[in-house]
């Protein structure tokens, strides 16, 4: 069992309850696509838990899509199937994962009622589509640029841009 980012560093000691998790699936093996979160006293997930290590939060393992199943090669299959599946293999409680709970419907709608509740934004995938890793165009992500990460991300993005600036003036 072992978590890994998509920069291939292996967080599993760092995330035990949500490595923890995982060998009570009911599985032999499984790959699943996900995100670790970490919520404040509002429920909300905030990056900067995890990112800052700011205090000793338990990190949940957001399950966004399952790719492997027991040694079955799931990403050619549709959204919608692979999602059902992952769902089947988390319907029960797994205290260090949770799953992602897809929302059929109109997308500006869903990303309305996210911005108001606070939430980061949504990701949305196209209906029928295989699991492409990275940015795909069947796959979109759409930030809330109220929400604190986008905050932090304009923030990082400026300090980039002003560290490059001053550089390029000498």
């Amino acid at each position: 069992m072992r978590l890994i980012t998509r920069n291939g560093y292996d967080l599993t000691d760092r995330f035990t309850l949500a490595a923890a998790a995982f060998t009570s699936l009911p599985a032999r093996s499984c790959v699943v696509d996900g995100e670790a979160i970490a919520v404040n006293d509002s429920g909300l997930s905030t990056f900067d838990l995890i990112h800052y290590r700011c205090q000793d939060h338990p990190v949940t393992l957001c399950a966004f899509d399952l790719l492997e199943l027991d040694g079955m090669d799931l990403r050619r299959a549709p959204t919608e199937e692979r999602k059902r599946t992952l769902t089947k293999l988390l319907r029960r409680s797994h205290p260090g994962i949770a799953l992602n709970e897809p929302y059929e419907g109109d997308g500006a709608s869903v990303y309305k009622h996210a911005c108001a509740l606070g939430c980061e934004g949504i990701a949305s995938q196209r209906l029928g589509a295989p699991y492409r890793p990275g940015r795909v165009d069947h796959s979109l992500k759409i930030k809330n640029p109220a929400a604190p990460a986008a905050k932090r991300e304009a923030e990082e993005d400026w300090g980039r841009y002003a560290s490059s600036a001053s550089k390029t003036k000498s």
